[in-house]
């Protein structure tokens, strides 16, 4: 006998506890059709919503990540060097915080996850409208240019806006339209690595000294503090 059709999100969302901000009360309607409710976006409110978000993501840190940080400060079993570093990052953030010089030089790929729920129109092109937000951040700051174009086989180009953008929407039920911006740094990118193993690696000892050596191997080639993700 086969087994029953069970559906279950791939990635389950813990509670939401993000402090948001109100932008604008424009460029949003509620309407009604077939006795449902129904919400219109205007192209101009994904633009304005992209241009601040990554704004925001290339100039500033949240509370409860600089709270961490400082922590380490205080911390009886942190190193001198733990502090330094500590102090560094809380320094830099301090200066990037004017909104001139970003919190990394390196600022990114734009990169938007988007779940736009059924009732949710926009009658456009969502990911141009987002783009010309992305576009507008990087031209009107002191943000750098990381994307190159290629022109054949062996030439490319810098794009001079940052983009394109990796822009990824997923329809959904409901009356949301939620947005995870994030500016993807390319030196993390740079030490991505596949391992096709067997499954004989798979065992707590011998996972835990392949892991080991693997991260041995990445060095110090980007900016710290380091956050390493392992896919098995």
């Amino acid at each position: 006998m086969s087994k029953p059709f069970v559906w279950q999100e791939l990635f389950v969302q813990s509670n939401d506890n993000t402090e948001y901000e109100l932008l604008t009360n424009q460029h949003v309607k509620v309407t009604e059709l077939d006795g449902e409710e129904v919400i219109k976006v205007a192209p101009e409110a994904l633009t304005l919503l992209a241009q601040q978000a990554f704004y925001e993501a290339s100039f500033f840190l949240r509370a409860g990540h600089l709270k961490q940080i400082a922590s380490i400060l205080h911390d009886p079993q942190a190193s001198g060097n733990d502090k330094y570093v500590a102090l560094q990052l809380l320094r830099n953030a301090e200066v990037s915080a004017k909104g001139v010089l970003p919190n990394c030089q390196d600022t990114g790929t734009a990169t938007i996850v988007a779940s736009k729920g059924q009732n949710v129109w926009t009658g456009g092109n969502d990911a141009e409208a987002l783009s010309q937000g992305i576009y507008t951040t990087f031209q009107e700051n002191n943000l750098r240019y990381s994307q190159n174009a290629p022109l054949d086989m062996y030439t490319e180009v810098n794009t001079e806006t940052n983009l394109p953008a990796q822009i990824d929407i997923s329809a959904v039920p409901g009356s949301e339209y939620r947005f995870l911006f994030v500016n993807k740094g390319g030196g993390s990118a740079n030490k991505a690595a596949l391992f096709q193993e067997t499954k004989s690696i798979l065992q707590p000892e011998k996972l835990t000294a392949f892991l080991i050596e693997k991260m041995k191997a990445l060095g110090t080639a980007a900016c710290p503090p380091y956050h390493i993700a392992f896919v098995v």
